[in-house]
């Protein structure tokens, strides 16, 4: 099934496509382990004392048209390249072409708004997810306005979504920590920063609009049951060759493919 994953086009087909389509892509940790293997001539050990715990990140994708229940999913242990060609071979599936718009919605991370960018370049647009930048919203409140804190939050995401982000800034500007406040203790200033260095991403005016989602919970939910239901189990720890086996085996059955895939072994 890994097999067939990788062996799926990614080069786009010369075709319009459908006009709009909604992907999204984000990570999620991964219990891992490494054993160390004997060495020739090195006697027999039980290597699982020599073993080496640690968490690698998942990264899952899924492309869909607006409305659709049933997203084309794709997951790796690999490289975020990797996951660019994963979102490349998810639209192809759902019917991309040369006139196909893009909405993606994220967090915001440098690596996933990098790879929108050069897989989809002027094709897409890139939203930062409203729920993770209203988290900033919420802490910065506490400092500025204790008492009426609901309702200051309420007014600056109403601003948010009429694109007035500049006006969020102009109110947050007056009291925004010193730099030689440690970044921990300055909730402010990391609010200020993070909407500051993401003008091009907050377009949710238009995104509304459109009847675009302007949220990654979609996503969000997907890593609990399509990698963290089975990869997560209590006690497991994947080599990481093995862990993207078992990505291939969770994307099969999400999109639907485990039947196709033993016909066509057949």
């Amino acid at each position: 099934m890994l097999e067939m994953q990788r062996q799926e086009p990614s080069e786009l087909p010369s075709r319009p496509g459908v006009a709009m389509l909604i992907a999204e892509t984000d990570g999620s940790m991964v219990p891992v382990v490494e054993i160390a293997e004997s060495a020739p001539g090195e006697p027999l050990v039980d290597r699982r004392k020599n073993r080496k715990l640690d968490w690698k990140e998942g990264r899952l994708s899924l492309v869909h048209p607006p409305g659709s229940v049933t997203p084309i999913f794709k997951a790796t242990m690999g490289t975020v390249d990797k996951v660019g060609k994963q979102l490349w071979q998810s639209a192809i599936r759902a019917d991309a072409g040369n006139k196909t718009r893009f909405h993606c919605v994220g967090d915001g991370a440098p690596w996933i708004t990098n790879q929108v960018d050069l897989q989809f370049g002027p094709q897409a647009t890139y939203l930062i997810d409203f729920c993770h930048l209203c988290e900033y919203i919420s802490s910065a409140a506490e400092v500025i306005a204790k008492q009426g804190k609901k309702a200051w939050i309420e007014e600056k995401k109403d601003w948010l979504k009429d694109n007035r982000w500049s006006d969020v800034l102009n109110s947050l500007q007056p009291y925004v920590e010193a730099e030689n406040v440690p970044d921990k203790d300055a909730p402010v200033r990391a609010c200020y920063r993070y909407i500051a260095n993401r003008p091009n991403f907050l377009d949710y005016k238009n995104a509304l609009a459109a009847g675009l989602p302007i949220g990654s919970g979609e996503i969000e939910s997907a890593h609990r049951y399509v990698i963290q239901i089975r990869l997560k189990i209590a006690g497991a720890w994947w080599k990481i060759e093995n862990a993207e086996k078992m990505l291939a085996l969770r994307v099969a059955r999400a999109n639907g493919d485990w039947e196709k895939y033993w016909a066509e072994a057949a």
